[in-house]
């Protein structure tokens, strides 16, 4: 049997590996979507299609999945911890969770890769690229 306190040390761990994981991934989004696509629409389409391709192909690095993907373990984890606990604060282990998950996650799986995939179809100098890279920046 695992004495009590290092299962409460490992809870700790896992929420803080937790709270920094979603505070790193949203800075990430936070300036992707404020100034990276803001600078990227400020380039003529051909030139904007092929910085995104770029980005796109360098985004799935190992360190950035693990922060991404990591965190998502983590938050599962917490979620079934927030099922068998009964402490103070577990509601909000399982609402944050699952905001995470839903927020994060399953936005990028559904939405936003569907968009990378096609952009990655295109010619950046095509009239088609230039069409899906309008929509792109409005989606």
């Amino acid at each position: 049997m695992i004495p009590q306190h290092l299962i409460m040390q490992q809870h700790f761990a896992l929420k803080l590996f937790s709270a920094l994981g979603c505070g790193l991934i949203a800075g990430v989004f936070f300036a992707f979507s404020t100034f990276v696509i803001g600078a990227l629409s400020r380039l003529p389409p051909a030139q904007g299609i092929a910085a995104m391709q770029a980005i796109n192909i360098t985004a799935i690095d190992p360190l950035f999945m693990t922060a991404l993907f990591g965190t998502a373990a983590a938050c599962i984890f917490l979620i079934i911890s927030s099922f068998k606990s009964h402490q103070s604060g577990a509601a909000y282990l399982l609402v944050g969770s699952l905001l995470y998950l839903v927020g994060t996650v399953l936005v990028t799986i559904a939405f936003n890769v569907p968009l990378n995939d096609a952009l990655a179809k295109v010619e950046p100098g095509s009239a088609e690229g230039a069409k899906l890279w309008a929509s792109y920046l409005v989606s």
